[in-house]
């Protein structure tokens, strides 16, 4: 892969207050961004003043979205919480999996209101995950299996393709969606693992794809054909996630892990960054169940 250069400057926002941070999703309905600390099992909110507000859901958080009648729903170890209030505690479970060993990963709303939640195994065993859609009337079905790590989703402008990545295939593939469904699933982009892992992303209103690339301290930017068009480097290797939000949307905001090193790990590591780009991103979609 040539060695390409992106304008942007990135920015340290917050301290490392994350030990995996995961899933930023800007919302105005809660006032800015959220993000999780997957495996602590928070939700944590970034206030206008640079606070950021802790809220235990559990054993996992592993992403959260708005719900299009108010609140918010994440994915816990398990299941899927729902919560009526952005302010509030989840008061309502809906069960994914409950299969020995098996976590909640990351997953994404879709244009059709439903809600796609991937999973993984604690020890990440090939092939032992799967992904999962929950419609807005809150029915659960498996629309994939065979996944290693189930990770980041979303939907071209005009919902007519999905990029999904499962971080244990090395791949980013795409889908034809048709009647809220997925068809005809080819490779897009495909990375050796030895320069790092693709894992969560976001999608502008070009239909140009943001990838974190976790191990590699970068976050890649692919043309809707697959061609690499820039490359963003960060100051900590394991870059989890990203998501285009702020008032023009074009902020891009990227979340950090410690990878596991705890102490060792970089001093920044487990911060929130962020660059300003110039294409906009596209609104979150909500889940209307």
């Amino acid at each position: 892969m040539a060695t390409l250069v992106t304008v942007a400057i990135v920015e340290q926002i917050t301290a490392p207050v994350t030990d995996h941070g995961e899933g930023p999703v800007w919302s105005p309905t809660w006032g800015g961004l959220r993000f999780v600390d997957m495996l602590v099992g928070d939700v944590l909110t970034l206030g206008d003043d640079g606070e950021v507000l802790r809220c235990g859901v559990g054993r996992v958080a592993a992403f959260v979205r708005p719900r299009s009648n108010g609140g918010y729903v994440v994915a816990t170890e398990h299941a899927v919480e729902l919560a009526d209030e952005v302010a509030a505690a989840p008061s309502r479970s809906v069960e994914i999996d409950r299969t020995p060993g098996v976590r909640m990963n990351e997953g994404t709303a879709a244009p059709d209101g439903s809600l796609y939640v991937g999973s993984t195994t604690w020890g990440q065993e090939p092939e032992a995950g799967a992904l999962f859609r929950v419609t807005p009337d809150l029915e659960v079905r498996k629309v994939l299996e065979r996944v290693t790590i189930s990770n980041g989703l979303g939907f071209s402008p005009d919902g007519t393709r999905a990029y999904y990545v499962d971080s244990g295939a090395g791949r980013m593939d795409v889908f034809d969606v048709a009647d809220g469904a997925f068809h005809d699933r080819r490779p897009l982009v495909t990375l050796s693992r030895r320069t790092g892992d693709l894992d969560g992303l976001a999608v502008d209103v070009q239909g140009t794809i943001w990838v974190a690339v976790y191990g590699a301290g970068q976050v890649h930017r692919y043309s809707p054909e697959g061609a690499i068009l820039e490359v963003l480097d960060l100051p900590v290797p394991h870059v989890t996630a990203c998501a285009l939000g702020g008032p023009t949307l074009t902020d891009l905001f990227i979340t950090t892990s410690r990878g596991g090193l705890g102490a060792d790990a970089s001093p920044a590591a487990g911060a929130v960054f962020m660059a300003s780009v110039d294409v906009p991103g596209q609104p979150v979609l909500p889940f209307a169940g």
